[in-house]
C-alpha cells in the first residue's frame, strides 16, 4: 500500500505542476455549470437530476472526454520518455503502479465533482431539494469517471504516442455511452445486452436516486476488469 500512494502522489504532483489539472478543473466546472443552469432556469423547478443524468449532451458527457485526456500521458508518457523501465525495476509491482496511476487520476476527476457541489448547494436554496438523490447520483458520477478513467489507463498501456492513447481511449468510453441509445435500433436480444453494457444506463438508474447492487457491480466489475487487462498489458511490455 506505501508504495501504490507513493506512485499515486507522484502522479498527482505531476498533474498540478503543469497546467493540465487547472484546465480540467475550470473547465469541466465552467462547462457544467452552464449546462446545469441552463436546464434549471428552463424547467424552471429546484431539481438537479440533470447534473447527473445521462443524455448525447449533458454534463456528464464531458467526462467521456476528459477520462481519456487525463489517463492518456500516464504509462504512454512513460514507454515514450524510457522511465517506464526504470519504473518497473524498481521494488514495486505492476499491479501497483497501475493502481498508484489509476488512484491519481481518480482523485483529480473526484476534486472535479466534488467542486460542482457548489450547484446543488445554490439550488438547495431556491427551492426544496431533496439531497438523497444527489448523493445518489454523486455515487453514480464517481464509479461513472471510475470505470471510464480504468478503461483510458488501460489505453495509455497500448502506446506511447498520447494522441493515439487518447483517441482509442475516447472512441471505446463514446462507444459505452452512446449504446444505450442504439439499443433502440436493435433487435430485442441484443438491445437487452447493449442496454447492460452501457456506462450510460446504470449511469441513469443512481441520477434517478436509486442505489442498485446490480450498477454497483457493473461499475466495479468494469473498473477491475480494465485495470487487470492494464496490468497484463504492462506486464507484456517488460517480460
Amino acid at each position: 500500500m506505501p508504495n501504490v500512494l507513493a506512485i499515486a502522489r507522484r502522479e498527482l504532483r505531476a498533474y498540478f505542476d503543469a497546467p493540465v489539472a487547472y484546465i480540467v478543473l475550470v473547465a469541466f466546472l465552467a462547462v457544467t455549470g452552464w449546462m446545469f443552469f441552463s436546464q434549471i432556469f428552463l424547467i424552471d423547478r429546484a431539481d438537479v437530476r440533470s447534473l447527473f443524468a445521462p443524455s448525447p449532451f449533458s454534463p456528464s458527457l464531458l467526462l467521456v472526454i476528459l477520462a481519456p485526456a487525463v489517463t492518456m500521458r500516464l504509462v504512454a508518457e512513460e514507454r515514450k520518455s524510457g522511465t517506464i523501465e526504470l519504473l518497473t525495476t524498481l521494488p514495486v509491482t505492476d499491479t501497483q503502479v497501475i493502481v498508484g496511476k489509476f488512484l491519481a487520476a481518480f482523485a483529480l476527476l473526484a476534486v472535479a465533482l466534488a467542486a460542482t457541489l457548489a450547484y446543488p448547494i445554490t439550488v438547495s436554496f431556491l427551492g426544496s431539494l431533496d439531497w438523497g438523490p444527489v448523493l445518489a447520483g454523486y455515487l453514480g458520477l464517481l464509479l461513472f469517471a471510475a470505470a471510464l478513467l480504468a478503461v483510458g489507463l488501460f489505453c495509455s498501456t497500448l502506446t506511447d504516442n498520447q494522441i493515439v492513447a487518447f483517441i482509442v481511449a475516447f472512441i471505446l468510453s463514446a462507444a459505452l455511452y452512446y449504446i444505450y441509445w442504439l439499443q433502440f435500433f436493435m433487435p430485442q436480444g441484443l438491445a437487452s445486452i447493449a442496454e447492460y453494457a452501457s456506462v450510460s444506463f446504470h449511469l441513469d438508474n443512481m441520477a434517478r436516486g436509486v442505489i442498485d447492487s446490480r450498477d454497483v457491480i457493473y461499475y466495479l466489475s468494469l473498473i477491475g476488469g480494465a485495470l487487470f487487462l492494464a496490468v497484463q498489458s504492462l506486464s507484456r511490455q517488460h517480460a
